[in-house]
């Protein structure tokens, strides 16, 4: 059978051979068992329905022992033959060209250059899923190969529910993954349902299907880090000879080491998997790989000596890295980390004093003991940043929960209020005032004609509308303008596309919408190949709600409410959102947040001129008017600014009270 046949096909007619489990893929860390007996057989009551009965026989001893082996049933059986990548979009079997687009972002999150545990249909973050199992991936796509405009298929953590009648303005998918009842988001109720085949975590943008590979957290990373750099030193003063000191190559955090080349530092990453750290070098992400903390030492003193630009992955602890630096006198500038604490159990966080093996084996076999390391290991870890912060480091958490869970290990990170964290959050010091209250967030799009001339002619098309906004942009907003000009006017040359010829920028309200309508005639004309697919990380200004993160400059006390991400995703679907996704959990962990997303295709027609304009200009100004009620001032010199654009723009504005008088009665 052809490509387009297996995927009409769905499950398959005839019971496929049993695969060989192969060894040469990165491979999910094994759960712990957590299921009762009981609940076994309802797991695989579970799984089994997606099957005719004549199979379960043999399909319920083979899915049993995944669940003993792995802690999951992924049906490694059904993974489909062909190789998984995303195609040019004529390439799928379609009725609908937009179910078509998003065939095409689905399987660019299940590249194997992109997806960290590819076979466990996980992107990026340790369980950041785009389905629970392999039955799931081939109907959903038999169903958007299937659909027309007038259907919408409905996604329950993974779980094609089903098309059903609907209309052409009506999203063409709706996503919601861990939408769990308030009480049982714990870290056990995930493993838990998660284990039955009931539910999942999505993540921020591997469960939406909006994955670009790393570029995207790498742009974001680069605005971190030049702004830090410029908190530390100031405006005037190079980055060059300056060390930056964090943790992590998997799917997020591998964007670190380009980020820190562009911004153009030392980059010190450490990264406990080697291979993880040797797929980021491989990709050219990372310079140069080094085994042994003597030899990084002198590494890094070299790089200092001659102001060197230059990315380090070292394979071992990082908690190593910052009590070695800390002996040796290395002055570290800049401090951060990008672990997947938000999930510290299941592999997102590794232990120093244990190998990868070790801490692999010891989660799954003993995992109230692998718990105490890693508290005892953030301990450690906290105690050597303080030590540097005392030196002048200056220390961010970069919203992955490093703090959360220090604090809940008992480590010395917590304020002198017993309440607060003594060290902000990146969006409290850097994106919240400067990006996020003024509208900036990450504006991403994906050329579906595969073509990397589409690409190029997509980063002129930017450059250009940046540029025009620019000449006429208040001061407030003018670095972040050029911000973005520089970088799209060298994105080609960092090389940063892996998968789907995509893109990255911040862009605010105006220049999406700009930037936007320009594609959308670019492919009405033929300029452009084929339809272009819009998206946004879910961080963002209003798509997240995140207290330890996206809203942690939110300081009215409405940070741990959620009704700006529900309100966002809701707003999305009615004003021309082509699906929209709404999760449970995200970069900073599961029950600590919820996200909202979408994706939109141009498809050059007069329809999509005009959803552009409505759910762009919404899904950001939706947040922005959040924080400005929230009474952040950047966010209410931006909401303003565009009420005084926009007559039927009508906002509620804060009255600012005296804080003398609150002082004296209180």
């Amino acid at each position: 059978m052809d490509f387009k046949a297996q995927i009409l096909q769905g499950i398959p007619r005839a019971l496929p051979k049993k695969k060989v489990y192969d060894t040469q893929v990165n491979h999910a860390p094994k759960k712990k068992a957590i299921l009762t007996k009981e609940e076994k057989k309802l797991a695989l009551r579970n799984a089994l329905r997606y099957f005719p009965e004549g199979w379960h026989a043999e399909l319920a001893t083979e899915f049993l022992a995944e669940l003993e082996t792995y802690g999951r049933i992924y049906m490694y059986r059904f993974r489909p033959d062909y190789e998984m990548y995303a195609r040019p979009v004529q390439e799928y079997p379609f009725q609908s060209l937009h179910a078509a687009c998003i065939q095409l972002m689905i399987q660019n999150n299940l590249d194997p250059s992109i997806a960290q545990h590819p076979h466990e249909l996980i992107t990026y973050g340790g369980n950041g899923s785009v389905f629970q199992n392999w039955a799931q991936y081939l109907i959903t796509m038999q169903y958007l190969a299937g659909m027309t405009d007038g259907q919408t298929l409905n996604i329950y953590s993974g779980h094609p529910q089903g098309l059903f009648p609907s209309s052409p303005a009506a999203p063409r998918v709706v996503v919601t993954n861990g939408m769990m009842i308030p009480n049982y988001s714990s870290a056990d109720d995930l493993e838990k349902y998660n284990a039955l085949g009931v539910t999942q975590y999505g993540q921020m943008t591997a469960g939406s299907y909006m994955y670009i590979g790393p570029q995207g957290i790498v742009h974001g990373t680069t605005i971190t880090l030049m702004n830090a750099f410029r908190r530390k030193l100031g405006m005037s003063e190079s980055p060059a000879g300056r060390v930056f000191l964090t943790a992590g190559l998997g799917g997020m955090s591998g964007a670190q080491p380009k980020a820190g080349n562009i911004t153009g530092c030392i980059t010190v990453c450490a990264e406990i998997n080697p291979e993880a750290a040797r797929k980021r070098h491989q990709q050219g992400w990372v310079d140069e790989l080094i085994f042994n903390l003597d030899a990084l030492l002198q590494r890094v003193k070299a790089a200092k000596e001659i102001k060197e630009t230059v990315s380090l992955a070292y394979i071992g602890n990082v908690v190593d890295v910052w009590e070695g630096f800390d002996a040796a006198g290395v002055l570290v500038e800049i401090g951060s980390d990008q672990t997947s604490l938000h999930n510290p159990w299941s592999g997102g966080y590794y232990p120093a004093g244990l190998t990868y093996a070790e801490a692999n084996q010891m989660m799954a076999e003993a995992p109230a003991l692998f718990k105490e390391k890693v508290e005892a290991s953030l301990i450690r870890h906290a105690a050597a940043v303080n030590r540097h912060v005392n030196k002048g480091t200056y220390f961010f958490d970069y919203g992955n929960a490093f703090l959360l869970e220090c604090s809940r290990a008992g480590a010395d990170v917590m304020a002198d209020d017993g309440v607060d964290f003594k060290y902000t959050s990146y969006v409290e010091d850097i994106l919240g005032p400067m990006c996020f209250d003024y509208g900036f967030g990450p504006f991403r799009w994906v050329c579906t004609s595969g073509d990397p001339e589409d690409l190029v002619t997509t980063d002129v098309i930017a450059m250009e509308v940046l540029q025009e906004i620019r000449t006429e942009a208040p001061v407030e907003i003018q670095q972040q303008l050029q911000d973005n000009i520089t970088w799209i006017r060298e994105a080609g040359a960092n090389k940063l596309v892996v998968g789907s010829q995509a893109r990255i920028l911040y862009a605010d309200a105006e220049g999406r919408a700009k930037i936007a309508a320009a594609f959308n005639t670019a492919v009405q004309e033929g300029r452009l190949k084929a339809p272009i697919v819009l998206g946004r990380d879910h961080h963002d200004v209003s798509g997240t709600d995140s207290p330890f993160r996206e809203t942690s400059n939110i300081y009215d006390g409405s940070r741990f409410t959620a009704d700006m991400a529900i309100q966002n995703v809701i707003g999305d679907s009615f004003r021309g959102a082509t699906w929209v996704s709404v999760h449970n959990g995200g970069g900073v962990g599961w029950g600590e947040v919820i996200n909202g997303g979408f994706g939109m295709v141009l498809d050059g027609t007069a329809t999509a001129a005009e959803k552009l304009k409505s759910m762009l200009f919404f899904d950001v100004n939706n947040g922005i008017a959040r924080r400005s009620w929230a009474r952040n001032k950047e966010a209410r010199f931006a909401i303003e600014r565009e009420m005084g654009r926009t007559p039927d723009l009508n906002i509620t504005l804060p009255n600012l009270v005296d804080d003398n008088l609150l002082d004296a009665l209180v």
